[in-house]
């Protein structure tokens, strides 16, 4: 067993804290490969000798920090474990941020999430640097309409709460959080957006992908359209690339343009994981801003990296190929540097695209590509079922705000 001191307050954790916010604040131009492998053993080290569970898996495959010297050779650990263990580098008394995941896969167990105070600073500072380069490019800030409960409403929620600090940093003071306890604020949405139609002050509204949906879904059977000005923007998280649940992507950016007069390129996809901290954008909105012409995928970070690997050998495939997504995470220190997910994606240059879940059934395995909600499956159920009932009034509630 070490002797070093892996404590929170500890010399070592301290410096690595330091390290990994600096290497973080160098942006996402520069790439330092010798950096980032120096910091991921470090972050092994810490995660091998102070979380028990981790450490076992570890050492029933013959590895320790004494026994490697890459990022790749560092052990996954499958996102089921944070379903049945704790799995952090800290006492979790400690934690300043504590809730459960979605549990998409199953709401019965669900991961247990835990960060301390400089565990949350080093993974806001990552996700203001990526929603300030991929979503608001453009933009010092703006009004913003959540399609999402406030983190005052369910501060248990990670989404949530990620959500408040993009008010915090990106949003006006008219920035409004649309779920409340009495299901979704219509008519604050329906009236923003005619203000902006009215003002031609540009708004970026930011939820899951389902709420977009229906409310698209709604506008499109009452006929009703909005010209949001030039610059407004969407982010959708929840939604997989492939299919969202009815709707493949191509007919939501097309409603997306002919509803509300966003165009594609102003239609961002995000990709979050409870189990991990750093958050995956599109890079359309950036590429367009800069004159780019590339394809649309999701960018690696200088501080992430990604294999693609074989569902059933957990080996990576041939370039090109579809297979499970690993992550590699410094901004993950409190938790797991490196996570293998059931997400099923393709590698892409340099980042990748995710096309649905991996599932097994009864002994057959398929690709799931239909719609969860990041709130989770009850979630999921509830949102249907409220959003519903509240865009079947669309029509009245928007001629009384025009006085039509």
């Amino acid at each position: 067993m070490a002797v070093r001191d892996y404590s929170l307050d500890s010399a070592f954790v301290r410096q690595l804290d330091e390290e990994l916010l600096e290497f973080i604040g160098r942006g996402l131009e520069h790439r330092d490969e010798e950096t980032f492998n120096r910091l991921a053993l470090k972050e092994f080290e810490l995660q091998f000798y102070t979380v028990k569970p981790y450490r076992e898996f570890c050492q029933r495959k013959g590895i320790t920090p004494d026994t490697i010297s890459s990022w790749e050779e560092i052990p996954a650990v499958p996102t089921l474990a944070f379903k049945k263990f704790v799995l952090t580098t800290f006492p979790p008394e400690r934690a300043v941020q504590s809730y459960m995941s979605s549990g998409t896969t199953d709401f019965t167990h669900r991961s247990r999430i835990y960060r301390d105070q400089r565990a949350v600073e080093i993974m806001v500072r990552a996700n203001a640097l990526l929603t300030r380069e991929y979503l608001f490019p453009d933009r010092e800030r703006m009004r913003i309409l959540f399609f999402a409960p406030s983190p005052r409403l369910v501060p248990t929620m990670g989404m949530a709460v990620g959500l408040g600090e993009v008010r915090r940093l990106f949003g006006t003071e008219d920035s409004t959080f649309l779920i409340t306890y009495r299901g979704l604020d219509l008519e604050t949405l329906l009236r923003a957006l005619h203000e902006a139609e009215e003002t031609g002050e540009p708004i970026a509204l930011i939820g899951a992908t389902s709420a977009f949906i229906y409310f698209l879904r709604a506008c499109e059977r009452e006929g009703l359209r909005f010209e949001l000005p030039p610059g407004s923007r969407i982010c959708d998280g929840g939604g997989y690339q492939g299919q969202f649940g009815e709707c493949s992507r191509e007919e939501f950016w097309d409603m997306c343009a002919r509803i509300l007069n966003v165009p594609s390129h102003y239609c961002i996809n995000v990709l979050g994981m409870a189990e991990t901290s750093t958050n995956f954008f599109d890079n359309v909105l950036r590429n367009y801003l800069r004159g780019r012409r590339k394809v649309r995928y999701k960018e690696l970070p200088p501080w992430t990296r990604l294999r693609i690997v074989d569902p059933e050998t957990l080996t990576p495939v041939p370039p090109g190929e579809p297979g499970l997504l690993c992550h590699y995470d410094l901004a993950n220190r409190a938790m797991m540097f490196a996570v293998q997910t059931d997400n099923v994606g393709v590698a892409v240059e340099d980042g990748f695209e995710i096309l649905g879940r991996w599932r097994k059934k009864d002994g057959r395995v398929y690709l799931d590509r239909t719609f969860q909600h990041p709130g989770g499956r009850v979630l999921n159920t509830l949102t249907e079922f409220l959003l519903r009932r509240k865009f079947s009034r669309i029509g009245s509630v928007y001629d009384r705000i025009i006085g039509r």
